[in-house]
């Protein structure tokens, strides 16, 4: 069975470079904010929903931009352009209480730098987001 995931496109509001949150999971690593789909929920309001629970930044309007299922093994991941409001941190903590709970460390990953070292899918997430933007 195919699961949907939701990934936020939450762009840093000062426009360049490119630069969307990345976070330091304690347990796995860097990561890309994602998560699940909700039976009932449009995809943008899911990411939304989604950046919210897992870093503390609120979206001010969000816009579905599309699916691939060329992310992740039996999942389409569906990504939301949000933009988010001001003002926002160079860098922030969040405690997320998803899974027992975990604080999350989050910075900014410019998009432009094509040196980043995140594990699949996030680096098949970050190829999609760069050429469809």
């Amino acid at each position: 069975m195919t699961r949907h995931v939701v990934c936020p496109v939450a762009l840093h509001p000062d426009g360049a470079p490119l630069r969307i949150p990345i976070f330091e999971h304690p347990k796995a690593g860097l990561q890309l904010i994602k998560g699940s789909f909700q039976d009932g929920e449009r995809f943008e309001a899911g990411a939304a929903r989604e950046l919210f629970e897992r870093s503390g930044v609120e979206t001010r309007s969000a816009i579905y931009l599309g699916p691939s299922d060329a992310i992740q093994t039996d999942a389409v991941w569906h990504f939301s352009l949000c933009r988010v409001s001001i003002p926002v941190r160079e860098a922030w903590q969040h405690f997320c209480k998803d899974g027992g709970g975990h604080l999350f460390k989050f910075t900014w990953l410019d998009l432009s730098n094509s040196d980043h070292d995140l594990p699949t899918p996030y680096s098949n997430a970050i190829s999609w987001i760069k050429d469809t933007l």
